[in-house]
Parts: structure tokens; C-alpha cells; sequence
């Protein structure tokens, strides 16, 4: 923003000040470690959590008053005054309390915090009036030629009293934008203000469900939670198709009964085109939808209806967290053991545990919903951290699918050379789709194939960033990176021993599969849906069109497939590579697998036809398959448990991780030598590094990893500054700390 002055009021001032002004620390949405004083001019009046302009060095920062500063020892001559108050609510104190403990808990300076609570700077200032036309009172005294166009306009603007947008107009009338601004600079038509447009808030009793017993019984425990307004944490497990969404929406209804605020988390925002449908069913409207694709206009819109409390339900993914809900009285996170609550790259957090917190801090109840909750979520509500309630049934009586396995050991099992889908397999799709029912193959693994090498010399085509392997895109004839985004064309020769069109693909991705099908399964109607081609909720609605209308009847999907599709006419999964993602060094690889192989399971036979799950296997007797085979999902948890138990790894102890990259590779190594040498040593702390980071080169940054493991009455965070204050980061150097990580590349 331009430099501002306030009430004449240099921020140079000295002479004037006195002692007994006010002084009040604000935070700046930027990654400085502390609050800053300022002394409120006379005449203006703040609050905490008001949002002010501050002169910062030669430029003029928003920012929001934090604290009555206690710096009394400050040369008054170098305090600035405030330059402005805005005229926004203040950011609420549930809010403030929030962006506190998050930066404490993950490390990171508050001032980003907030900055994820403030992600569009222009919704604090004012709306800027919306023009709409209307027919100037006098339009009978102008003269001009009349032309089609403008009689289209007339027939148009004669059934409208109040203003309207120009653009509406013009395609009411069918004629271009250029038409009516041309009948406004006549004076035909008048410019006036817009008048607000009115929320129309979601309607609690507009559609309620029929519940079965199992249901009712949970909605009743949820909605007396919501009405209480206490902090309690509820985790709703129900198989899939039980019927949860319909639960927690009897939650949200109470919700909305006592005029409070609701907030629902979806791991995948992208999946949300369904979810928005049933909302829209029971409450009569749409919520409102935080996600990347929405535009600035409309974000800022959203903050503003929320902060002032006119928006009663926002729904999103992890970053709808941090926005400022006014009278927040319920949080939901769907799915709570999806991955994607993780965010793995600038503040790194699990949304779903901070949400825990914030539900704590707003004295709200918080509902996590699952049909295979994290180990973390069942350890809580073993200790009576968290109320558990079920649903073990599948709704309207369909039942739960019947599982096979293929062991592809087997000859009669396994595929031809060039081949991925068992002769057993294709057979089962072929039946679905000759019944007129659709079928999911499902593949968690992007483009053609994951390796791509010379069949001359061996050579592998890496990325020129990472130290990972390119993946080919056959469609786009491109190798690419899933790492860094790298792209480049396919070659033509090798680049190590130059032999022309050598090159072979290893292994099968989603496209390659897709080339599979058309070959062998030629009358399906089949399509490829993975996170690159369903971008947005709009992508997803279209997609969901096909399904429903039948136009698809075949997905070759990856584990966006998997997330909260409800198709009644899907009675068949085919999971191609069952033993993907069983290994890989990541203590939650078989817990991860199972969840994603029982959730992409129950895709299938959602309404009256039973579902039928063929699981393609090298390993038919590792602990994931034979759980999902036998149906015993408690007993591979309560193994999962025990072995983590033994080793002292989440939930059972903490673990922290930081990685510390630059692109000078001496200076690294100097550097993470230097700092093991200062590690701490105590008993019940374990410190494991440095060593390579599994993704040892990334985006052209040499890697190392530290690991600290400590029992669980030890805090991670103390443990790390205390070290870290023991030497200095060289500015070439980059240090990423990663508390309570879920991916260790």
C-alpha cells in the first residue's frame, strides 16, 4: 500500500509524544519472529484484533493489534504510530488464541500463521459498491434509432424495477455487453448501486432424513454435543455406505438451531460435487466452498460473509481452517485419516489435529468421521480422549462386498508378458458391464509407466532436479517429475550411449493400464480419472454426470476414486497392485494401505446389487490383504498397535523430523556434522542422523534428515530449539522442521 498519514500525524513525530500514550503490539502477517510496538494516535480508537495500517520500514503493512504492549522501556522517539483503523471486524480472539499455539506447536513464526487467516488483504477493506442499470425514469424523451438489439434490451428491462448487472441484462437479452453500455451512455439506461445480495441461510428442518436406528442414535449424541456448546471430540466410524454424512448433517441442523457457525473439512475439495448435492438436498442451499479454484472476488466475499457472521456453513479443505469464523459452533473433519489433512510443503501441520485444537480453543465439539480411523484417532478414544459412536451397518440393508484375492505367484492367476489385468479379472469386468453395471480398476500410480530406460545400456531417466526417477505421460509424450513438476518431451536417443528409439517402459501407470483395456475390453465405455484430471469441483461434477447418466462405465482411476463417491450402479473393484505402498521404509505403509484398499473397496455395491472386490496380490498372506480378505479390520489395527507399541513410534511416543537442504553440498555436510556433534542426549530421546533424505535431491537442493524420537511426556518442540540454539544456520542453508511427520522423504 501507498505511505499513509493519520490526523496529520508523521510517523516521524518525536517531540510530541508522551509517555502516557498507548503503546499496543500488533502482528504482522509476514515471517518475523516477534510483534511490534506502535502508540495508538489521539482521537482513534482500537481493540484487539482490529486491523490496522503500520508503517514498516519504507512501506505501509496491514496488520492486527495483538497486545497491549508491555515495552515500556521502548525510546519513545522510535515508536511509529498507527496509521488507520479498517473498517472490518476484528479478527476474532478464538482466532488470535489459534495462530499462537499452531506457531508454537509446528515452530514457524506467527506471522505466517496469520497470514493463512488473512489470505485475501483486500477483504478487509471496504466492498467497493456493485453498479447495476435500470430505466432512466426519462428514457421517453430520448430520441434514437431503434435497432433489434436495443428492442431486446427494452423488452428486458421492462420487467425489472431494481437494478441489475450489465452483463445479466445482456444475456437475458442475447445481445453483447457492448449494447447496454451503449444505451447507459445515452442515458436510457442508469448506473445504481447494487443493493446487497441477500444470504439465504441453509434451512435445518428443510429435507430431514430417515434415519435407522443405528443412525438416529448417533445424530441424537451429536446434535445434544452441538446444542451443549461444550468441546468434546466425538469420532463417528461407520462402515462404508452406513450413512455418516446423513449423521453429522443432524449435527450441523442443531448447528444451525442456535445460530452458530459450521465448519466441515473434506480431505479432497475436488471431491466435493456429490457432498455439495445431498447438502443442498437436506438444507435447501449451497454452503459456502473454499477452495484454490474459486476466484479472489469470491474468496474475499466469503471472508467477509464469515468474519461478520452473515455465512453460517463454510466448507473446505485444510486451509478453510484458519479463516475467521465469528460464532464458530462445530467443526466436522471428513474422513479424519486421509493423508491430505497433512501439509507437507511452508507451514507444515496435520489439519486434522489442529482442528482438535481449535475446536478446544472455541469450546466447540468436533466430529471426526471414518470407516477406517487412524491409529492415532482409536488410541484417543481408548484413554476416553474422544467419544466413539458407530453405525456397523450399511445403509437401506445393501451389503458390504465380497472380497477375492488373485495371487499372481500362481500361473493360472498371472498376466501374459505385457500384461497387468489377470485372465480372471478381465473375465469379471467383462460380466459387470454385459449386466449393465459399472466397474473401477484401480491403479494408484500416475501416468504410463514409473521408469522409463535404454534396453541398450541400462541408463534410467532421472530427473534433472530430483533424485527421482521421470515418469512417462504417454498421452502428452512427456517425461515428468511428480516431484518438482519437471517436464521434458520424450527423447529420441539415449542420452548416455546415444542408441536411437531404445527406450522401454517399466511398470504400469493408469495409462498404460488404460491401453490394456482398450485392447482387451474394446466395448467398454472407460475413462482415466486421477487428481491431474479431476482439478476442481467442476471437473468432478462432470465426471460424476457420466457416471450417473452411464455415459462411463469403466474407471481406471488412482485414490482420488477412492474419496467419498456414492455410484449405485458400481458393483465391481479391481485393485491391479494390491501390494503398493506396502513398503518403503514408512511406518504407516501398511496402516495407509489398508485404508485405502478398504476405502476404494467400498465403492462397490453402495445400493441393491452386492459388490464384488478382486484384489490382484504377489503377497496374499501379508497382514493388509488377509485383514481385508477375513473382514477383520480390529485385529489388524490391534497388531498395528502393538508393533508400534514395541518400537515406542506414534501414538505411542512423538517423533519430529527436520531436514536441512542447500545446493552447496560441502557446506551441507560441514554443517549437519557439525550440528550431530551437538545433539542432545538424555534418556527416553533417541536421535536418529544425519543422513540421506530417501528423496536425496530435491528441486536442486541437496538433502540430509534428522529424526527425533522421544517417549511421549517429552516435548519434541523444546528438544529442537534447545539444540538448534546451539549453532547457526548458514543463510545458504534451508531448514525445514516437521513435527509429528507423515512422510519421511
Amino acid at each position: 500500500m501507498s505511505r499513509a498519514r493519520h490526523n496529520g500525524i508523521d510517523a516521524e513525530t518525536n517531540g510530541v509524544f508522551a509517555r502516557e500514550k498507548r503503546l499496543v503490539d500488533v502482528m504482522l502477517p509476514l515471517p518475523l519472529p516477534t510483534t511490534f510496538s506502535y502508540y495508538v494516535p489521539d482521537g482513534l480508537e482500537v481493540d484487539l484484533g482490529d486491523f490496522v495500517l503500520v508503517p514498516l520500514g519504507q512501506r505501509d503493512v496491514i496488520a492486527v493489534i495483538w497486545a497491549n504492549s508491555q515495552r515500556s522501556m521502548l525510546d519513545p522517539k522510535k515508536i511509529k504510530p498507527i496509521l488507520k483503523k479498517f473498517a472490518c471486524p476484528p479478527l476474532p480472539k478464538g482466532n488470535r488464541d489459534f495462530i499462537a499455539w499452531v506457531a508454537d506447536y509446528v515452530m514457524r513464526p506467527a506471522g505466517l500463521i496469520l497470514k493463512m487467516a488473512m489470505p485475501i488483504p483486500k477483504a478487509i477493506l471496504p466492498p467497493k459498491p456493485e453498479l447495476g442499470v435500470v430505466l432512466n425514469p426519462k428514457h421517453g424523451e430520448i430520441r434514437m434509432k431503434m435497432t433489434p438489439a436495443r428492442q431486446s434490451v427494452f423488452a428486458v428491462m421492462a420487467q425489472n424495477t431494481l437494478p441489475v448487472r450489465a452483463m445479466l441484462i445482456a444475456e437475458q437479452a442475447k445481445v453483447s455487453i457492448a449494447v447496454v453500455k451503449n444505451l447507459v451512455k445515452l442515458g436510457y439506461l442508469e448506473e445504481k448501486n447494487l443493493s446487497s445480495p441477500h444470504i439465504i441461510p441453509p434451512k435445518y428442518d428443510h429435507h430431514a432424513p430417515t434415519l435407522n436406528t443405528y443412525q438416529q442414535r448417533a445424530a441424537e449424541a451429536c446434535s445434544e454435543a452441538v446444542s451443549a456448546q461444550n468441546y468434546v471430540v466425538q469420532l463417528l466410524e461407520g462402515v462404508t455406505g452406513s450413512g455418516k454424512t446423513e449423521v453429522y448433517f443432524e449435527a450441523i441442523a442443531a448447528c444451525l438451531r442456535i445460530g452458530r457457525q459450521a465448519l466441515i473439512l473434506l480431505p479432497e475439495i475436488a471431491l466435493s460435487a456429490q457432498w455439495v448435492e445431498r447438502f443442498e438436498h437436506r438444507f435447501g442451499v449451497k454452503p459456502a466452498l473454499w477452495h484454490s479454484d474459486i476466484s479472489h472476488a469470491r474468496k474475499r466475499k466469503i471472508w467477509r460473509d464469515l468474519i461478520e457472521g452473515r455465512s453460517s456453513i463454510l466448507v473446505g479443505a485444510r486451509s478453510a481452517l484458519h479463516l475467521p469464523l465469528k460464532k464458530l459452533g462445530l467443526i466436522i473433519v471428513d474422513e479424519e485419516h486421509d493423508p491430505a489433512y497433512k501439509q507437507e510443503e511452508g507451514i507444515i501441520y496435520h489439519a486434522r489435529d489442529m482442528a482438535v485444537v481449535r475446536g478446544h480453543i472455541a469450546k466447540c465439539p468436533v466430529i471426526l468421521v471414518s470407516a477406517t480411523p487412524s491409529l492415532e484417532t482409536i488410541e484417543n478414544v481408548k484413554k476416553n480422549r474422544y467419544q466413539k459412536l458407530e453405525i456397523p451397518e450399511r445403509h437401506g440393508g445393501a451389503q458390504l462386498p465380497e472380497i477375492i484375492a488373485l495371487d499372481l505367484t500362481q500361473e493360472s492367476h498371472a498376466p501374459k508378458s505385457g500384461q497387468w489385468l489377470s485372465p480372471q479379472l478381465v473375465d469379471a469386468v467383462k460380466t459387470c458391464l454385459m449386466r449393465g453395471e459399472q466397474a473401477v480398476l484401480f491403479l494408484n500410480r500416475r501416468g504410463y509407466a514409473p521408469l522409463t530406460l535404454c534396453r541398450q545400456c541400462g541408463h534410467r531417466m532421472m530427473c534433472q532436479n530430483c533424485s527421482a526417477w521421470l515418469v512417462e505421460h504417454r498421452f502428452s509424450n512427456a517425461l515428468e517429475c511428480h516431484h518438482c513438476g519437471f517436464s521434458m518431451p520424450m527423447p529420441t536417443h539415449c542420452p548416455n550411449c546415444q542408441a536411437q528409439d531404445s527406450f522401454v517402459a517399466c511398470g504400469p501407470g493408469v495409462e498404460r493400464l488404460a491401453e490394456e483395456v482398450a485392447l482387451r475390453l474394446p466395448e467398454a465405455r472407460s475413462e482415466i480419472i486421477t487428481s491431474e484430471s479431476i482439478s476442481g469441483p467442476d471437473a468432478a461434477q462432470a465426471f460424476v454426470n457420466r457416471m450417473i447418466d452411464g455415459t462411463t462405465n469403466l474407471v481406471i482411476g488412482t485414490q482420488i476414486i477412492a474419496k467419498g463417491y456414492h455410484f449405485p450402479n458400481l458393483t465391481l473393484v479391481g485393485v491391479v497392485d494390491a501390494d503398493l505402498g506396502l513398503y518403503g521404509g514408512d511406518l504407516r505403509a501398511g496402516e495407509r494401505t489398508y485404508q485405502l484398499l478398504h476405502q476404494v473397496a467400498g465403492r462397490a455395491g453402495r445400493a441393491a446389487r452386492r459388490g464384488q472386490v478382486i484384489l490382484q496380490t504377489r503377497t496374499p498372506s501379508a497382514p493388509v490383504i488377509a485383514a481385508l480378505m477375513r473382514g477383520d479390520q480390529q485385529g489388524f489395527l490391534e497388531a498395528e498397535a502393538n508393533m508400534r507399541k514395541q518400537d515406542g513410534y506414534p501414538p505411542f511416543g512423538r517423533l519430529a523430523a527436520f531436514i536441512v537442504s542447500g545446493r552447496d553440498q560441502e557446506t551441507l555436510d560441514h554443517f549437519v556434522k557439525a550440528l550431530a556433534r551437538v545433539a542432545p542426549n538424555h534418556q527416553g530421546l533417541t536421535i536418529l542422523g544425519p543422513a540421506d533424505a530417501p528423496l536425496k535431491i530435491l528441486r536442486g537442493r541437496h538433502r540430509r534428515r534428522f529424526l527425533i524420537r522421544c517417549e511421549s511426556h517429552l516435548s519434541s518442540q523444546k528438544i529442537i530449539k534447545n539444540w538448534l540454539s546451539e549453532i547457526k544456520l548458514p543463510a545458504s542453508l534451508r531448514l525445514e522442521i516437521d513435527i509429528d511427520p507423515y512422510n519421511f522423504m
